[in-house]
């Protein structure tokens, strides 16, 4: 069994604890922003690390007693660096949408132009979004994705800062299943003179292991979450040049947070020790390779594949096409212990709650093992839920793959 300590202490949490660890062991995780960590970050997370109130920065605390939190932190931010060839790194944000709006805090005033991709065509709540204090704090104009190729127009991009004149430009997605060339956007944000904020909170491990081009080179800022591809504990961290490293932590703290996490950086430093192994490399290179080789076998079972494929660990699947709302897949997935997430698909006309397609990622089941020739029974397991109505089946698949990958056996009771 596991967490013994919570058992005993509260029987109650300790019970949905253990549910929650055999769901994971019994579904295929298909979201594409979920992963695994390993039992190390997760011992980090969990660790004495969380007493300690730690504001300011390494050296510059507002409270005693930071000796050791200090150097742990001082470890994350300069593996940070390293890992993504960054000159300065923040690793405080608590989320990749916390180290957004720091961004923003540190850089922006109420009202400033900011450029950002439409939150239905791929982009992400905080680069914004009406309903997210972005939208509503600052003047956010959006850009999107060509109704043909539904890739990223990048001529409606560049043709917008020369009538906008923004003060920055996000770019970055949530669901956007190709690559994305930052280097020429970045071309287009200095012949205009503003700043380039590129959130890459999906594709950071992708960025780390040299299976997508790297935005630091080219961007003012780049933000991303640490759990996702960089399969590290729930976060976010804040890379940039170092001209602008006080502006950065002044955003982070008072900006927008107060005491950072310690044992969530400890853990980021763990995560980032990790991504920095010739395993990781490998590792990722097989989560590119899975998402091919599955959405390559979801096509030929009949499924719309938005913009014709992906390069990078996610796909989008138009399931209007087998006459299904992305909600009803979503929902008859989950029956069969397959976890997906209902998604808009570019100009989708249906509603954000019921949308036209669902979200598929690779990295959870590549965290867990699988490989190419597994990919094609995933694809099975899902024509099987979705097309064959055979739910029976579907199971059938789903088990023999999660029994063959067994997810954290140290703590299976």
């Amino acid at each position: 069994m596991f967490f013994e300590e919570v058992r005993e202490a509260d029987p109650e949490i300790y019970e949905l604890m253990e549910k929650e660890l055999r769901r994971q062991q019994n579904h295929l995780e298909l979201i594409a922003s979920e992963n695994f960590v390993s039992e190390a970050v997760l011992s980090a997370m969990g660790s004495h690390l969380t007493n300690k109130y730690a504001e300011g920065t390494p050296g510059h605390r507002f409270y005693g007693g930071c000796v050791h939190v200090d150097v742990i932190e001082q470890i994350a931010i300069d593996r940070a660096k390293a890992l993504f060839g960054a000159e300065y790194a923040n690793v405080q944000p608590h989320s990749g949408a916390q180290a957004n709006s720091a961004v923003y805090m540190g850089i922006l005033e109420p009202g400033d132009t900011v450029l950002g991709m439409r939150l239905d065509q791929g982009g992400h709540l905080t680069h914004g979004s009406p309903a997210n204090l972005s939208g509503k704090f600052y003047n956010f104009i959006s850009y999107g994705v060509d109704q043909i190729t539904e890739t990223i127009n990048y001529d409606e991009i560049e043709e917008l800062i020369a009538k906008h004149h923004p003060k920055m430009v996000v770019v970055g997605a949530s669901s956007y299943p190709r690559a994305i060339d930052f280097k020429r956007i970045a071309k287009m944000t200095e012949a205009e003179g503003c700043y380039l904020m590129v959130d890459m909170a999906h594709i950071a491990g992708l960025v780390a292991a040299g299976q997508h081009q790297s935005p630091v080179p080219y961007a003012d800022f780049v933000t991303t979450t640490t759990h996702k591809t960089l399969r590290g504990p729930r976060g976010g961290i804040i890379l940039c040049k170092a001209k602008y490293a006080k502006l950065i932590d002044k955003g982070v703290f008072p900006g927008t947070q107060g005491g950072p996490l310690e044992h969530m950086i400890a853990a980021k430093a763990v995560a980032f020790k990790e991504a920095a192994t010739p395993e990781f490399k490998k590792y990722q290179e097989q989560v590119v390779k899975n998402a091919k080789v599955l959405c390559k076998a979801l096509e030929n079972r009949g499924f719309r594949i938005v913009s014709g494929g992906t390069d990078n660990h996610l796909m989008l699947l138009d399931v209007s096409k087998v006459g299904l709302t992305g909600k009803e897949a979503d929902d008859t997935l989950g029956k069969v212990n397959i976890t997906a997430n209902k998604n808009a698909i570019p100009y989708d006309k249906e509603s954000p709650f019921v949308t036209s397609g669902i979200r598929v990622g690779t990295p959870a089941i590549t965290t867990r093992g699988m490989v190419e020739e597994d990919m094609e029974i995933v694809a099975d397991a899902i024509e099987a839920a979705l097309i064959k109505k055979d739910p029976v089946l579907a199971l059938a698949k789903v088990a023999y793959l999660t029994d063959k990958y067994p997810l954290y056996p140290g703590l299976m009771g």
